[in-house]
């Protein structure tokens, strides 16, 4: 059954869920898809409120596919997808009762929501809502130092932060009651202790400003099982590392969110872009540290997915057609990876991705006597081992002798390819 149409379940067993999902798809799309020069264009170039008003006077995406991009999402190998419902510049995708700034006023004239949650499901993709407590649009929200309008003096005079409260609770109350199950709510973001240039941003907003406690609480009670991320300025139920990897295992469940060329929102003259075999290494490294991926992709004014996105997700949908098995479901392993090397485990079969790929042999320690057969995932081909006798082999010489117990593979001189080879053993 498609995610999101059986019925509620704990949020311990939507975490395993999470966990065994392992690859999603970040939507970043609103107004700013027109500007096409990152989704902070407002803020970064201090655009008024009637220069910004030309994107949405001209928002008519006629190009909008939803089918298409669960499409490119399923054959990149993803589970889920987290869609922007509203970003920082206070624009909604769907027909809010609450506001006139929405899809339903603009040229296009209709909800975008409710078509992409339908086209998710439908592939039997989870769906996750992304929502900006932030609004630089709002006559309630008080400008603060990230606001664009800081700089100009604008004064707080009349802004009343509670009226904001009850607008963005409400918002939330919508999108939770009129689109069935929702698996992930991903809120963005608290900064009142976030420092630019050594100091504390002017008017930083966080769990206080949000009433998170009590939004948390509206959450769960309209959305049993639901997950919330750690954004609220309280604790989540997962962690959101942002264009950035771990560099060793996280205490929690997490989720490292990407981008393919270092923007969230479509930016036409960004050349800035990942390869595929970089962006497979980020994912297996996240999956060999008990984490998720959350990749992103920008649609542009006329809602397409530009060719340079397509592109990638078709490269690492190639690989994850061979290798998926190696991350969906997996882990990390009980075992400590060679140099160069990434371990999954899912259990008794464990993965070996090689960042790197060596001359003949890959010597793997603590694995002699604990292998029944292994083999080259992308086209199941027999990969022989051996444990070196070291009165007989010349490489166990006092200057290259291994580990006791370490298990050799003999590995082809060609290398796979592949963005990334496999090796999968059977413990």
């Amino acid at each position: 059954m498609p995610h999101g149409l059986h019925s509620h379940r704990t949020s311990t067993a939507r975490l395993a869920e999470f966990r065994d999902q392992r690859f999603g798809l970040f939507i970043h799309w609103g107004l700013y898809a027109l500007a096409a020069r990152h989704e902070w264009v407002k803020q970064r170039e201090l655009l008024t409120d009637e220069h910004y008003q030309r994107y949405f006077d001209h928002f008519d995406p006629d190009l909008f596919d939803p089918e298409a991009w669960a499409d490119a999402a399923a054959g990149a190998g993803m589970r889920y997808m987290v869609l922007t419902t509203k970003h920082h510049d206070g624009f909604c995708l769907w027909d809010s009762s609450l506001t006139d700034y929405s899809v339903a006023h603009t040229p296009y004239g209709k909800d975008l929501v409710g078509p992409i949650v339908a086209a998710f499901r439908l592939k039997g993709l989870g769906v996750g809502f992304y929502h900006s407590l932030i609004d630089w649009h709002h006559p309630m929200f008080p400008v603060d130092g990230l606001h664009p309008a800081y700089a100009s003096g604008v004064s707080n005079e009349g802004r009343d932060i509670t009226k904001y409260q009850a607008y963005l609770h409400g918002q939330v109350e919508e999108l939770l009651t009129r689109y069935g199950q929702i698996d992930t709510m991903w809120f963005d973001f608290s900064y009142s202790t976030r420092k630019r240039n050594g100091a504390l941003t002017p008017g930083g907003k966080g769990a206080a400003d949000w009433r998170s406690e009590k939004l948390a609480a509206l959450v769960r009670r309209l959305q049993p099982g639901i997950l919330i991320n750690d954004r609220l300025g309280i604790p989540g139920d997962f962690r959101t590392p942002e264009q950035f990897q771990p560099p060793g295992p996280v205490d929690a469940a997490w989720e490292a969110c990407q981008t393919l060329n270092g923007s969230w929102g479509y930016d036409r003259d960004n050349l800035d872009w990942k390869p595929v075999d970089l962006l497979v290494r980020m994912l297996v490294d996240a999956v060999s540290k008990d984490g998720n991926m959350l990749l992103n992709v920008g649609p542009d004014g006329r809602g397409v997915f530009e060719p340079r996105a397509l592109a990638t997700l078709r490269g690492i949908g190639d690989w994850m057609r061979l290798h998926g098995r190696s991350i969906h479901g997996a882990g990390p392993a009980s075992f400590e990876a060679p140099p160069d090397c990434r371990y999954t485990q899912k259990g008794d079969r464990l993965y070996v991705h090689l960042f790197a790929w060596p001359y003949k042999h890959l010597h793997l320690p603590g694995l002699a006597g604990r292998v029944r057969y292994a083999q080259l995932l992308n086209d199941a081909s027999e990969i022989r081992t051996l444990v070196p006798d070291p009165s007989v082999d010349s490489g166990h010489t006092k200057l290259g002798a291994l580990p006791e117990e370490t298990l050799t593979l003999q590995l082809p001189v060609r290398r796979p390819d592949v963005a990334v080879p496999v090796i999968e053993i059977f413990l």
